[in-house]
């Protein structure tokens, strides 16, 4: 069987298990098992032999019981970094670049326009940044890329998370970058002050994760998804304690959950925070909060 016809049978079997985007979780598939990217893929149509098939195969029954695609590849992309992913460990979306994006930016406008330095000079005293439910590490690991003379911290009360983080701070040889493991500030605590602490805490309402797709519900750690009764529990505890934790100017960013942007601002504007604002993501739900 060449790849074509393959990839023909496999969207048939996904779309029959009520997985939407057949075609592309296919190419993923057999590319990954084949060793060869996409383009290859369609511009050689390989013959597949049977050892591949049944890896194939075996991709597929793990995929037809809802197993996240990205666990059963064992990694993802994440804002140009392959994120390695497992069970235990939430995966990293695509809302949340829009957060890595909105930081750099901020990190950059703060540098230039305020202190008159490039982010990438050296200074005084070095960038910190802190990223708070560090999970994979995707955020700090980004942020850590694009800003190579920072000290980069990642928190997580999740030993699993921790372990991951660190792999993949070695697979994708970020050297600027410490993942530690407690609950939200408590590893740091008096160690330091930040120049950006950022955030993708767990934010779905407690009793919407039994209606979420079984990919998330019945896969994903449901720790990394709970913000409690009404979604704000990470923000409750966030907030407060960050202004203890930023330096004079400092930035506190966080992913929001879709309907909460006015209840976080509340918080915030109670802790003390003045400087608010909420940016929209592409599909034009408030997603990401800052605050200075």
């Amino acid at each position: 069987m060449n790849a074509h016809e393959k990839i023909r049978e496999i969207v048939g079997f996904l779309k029959g298990h009520g997985i939407d985007d057949a075609r592309r979780e296919a190419e993923l598939i057999i590319s990954h098992c084949l060793g060869i990217d996409r383009a290859a893929l369609y511009r050689d149509n390989p013959r597949i032999l049977e050892e591949y098939i049944s890896k194939i195969d075996e991709f597929l029954k793990r995929r037809s019981e809802r197993e996240p695609l990205q666990y059963i590849l064992g990694y993802t992309e994440f804002y140009g970094l392959k994120i390695k992913v497992g069970t235990g460990i939430l995966i990293p979306r695509p809302e949340t670049e829009l957060l890595v994006e909105e930081a750099i930016k901020t990190v950059k406008r703060e540098a230039l326009d305020v202190r008159g330095f490039s982010p990438h000079a050296s200074r005084l005293t070095p960038l910190r940044i802190l990223d708070l439910c560090t999970g994979s590490g995707c955020l700090a690991l980004a942020l850590a890329m694009e800003f190579p003379d920072a000290q980069v911290y990642g928190t997580d009360i999740s030993d699993v998370a921790i372990g991951y983080a660190k792999d993949n701070a070695e697979f994708n040889g970020v050297k600027n970058v410490s993942f530690l493991q407690g609950n939200l500030f408590e590893p740091i605590r008096e160690l330091f002050t930040f120049d950006l602490i950022v955030s993708n805490p767990p934010y779905i309402q407690r009793d919407d994760i039994k209606s979420l797709q079984p990919e998330i519900k019945d896969w994903e750690p449901v720790e990394a998804l709970d913000g409690g009764e009404d979604g704000l529990d990470y923000y409750r505890a966030i907030i407060p304690e960050a202004k203890g934790y930023l330096k004079e100017g400092g930035h506190l960013m966080l992913e929001l959950g879709t309907g909460l942007a006015d209840a976080v601002k509340k918080i915030a504007e109670d802790t003390g925070f003045i400087d608010i604002f909420i940016k929209k993501d592409y599909a034009g739900i408030e997603r990401i909060f800052i605050a200075k």
